[in-house]
């Protein structure tokens, strides 16, 4: 083994970015720019979507459907939630909290998503946890398994 190659306990207890690998941009093996429009969406802008997309739909649930009390219902804010992203996103690209964070799902291909796909990543995260197990991409299982990606306007 040469000098320059990482030790391989280096490359499984620390990771490969602590053994020296250039694992490069997230996208990168997707072939988007590192920056800018068309780049992965960072995570505080995706988070910052669910948040206010959560928080839209907490609220129609209040003061909409019945004043309903999200506590005595606590499904009905995830099947507004559910609904309000797959309509939007199969139809814009993008719910409300994407366009006011600047991103917007995309299909591999750089269009918008069909319909199927995107209720699978629906789905998936409503399900919370596919969307907490990602890629170096930052690509999570929802978005693996509906071959979709979140990137910047």
């Amino acid at each position: 083994m040469s000098s320059n190659e990482p030790r391989w306990t280096q490359t499984w207890l620390g990771g490969l970015r602590s053994a020296g690998v250039d694992l490069g941009y997230p996208g990168e093996r997707l072939g988007l720019p590192e920056e800018g429009s068309g780049s992965i969406a960072g995570w505080a802008r995706r988070f910052g979507a669910l948040v206010i997309d959560w928080m839209i739909c907490t609220w129609v649930v209040v003061q909409l459907l019945l004043r309903m009390n999200p506590a005595e219902s606590p499904w009905a804010p995830v099947l507004v939630f559910a609904l309000q992203y797959l309509l939007l996103t199969a139809l814009m690209g993008q719910t409300f909290g994407h366009r006011l964070m600047g991103i917007r799902v995309a299909a591999m291909d750089g269009g918008n998503p069909r319909l199927l796909p995107v209720l699978v990543r629906t789905v998936l995260l409503c399900l919370a946890v596919p969307a907490l197990i990602f890629d170096r991409d930052h690509r999570g299982v929802h978005d693996r398994a509906s071959n979709t990606m979140a990137v910047r306007m």
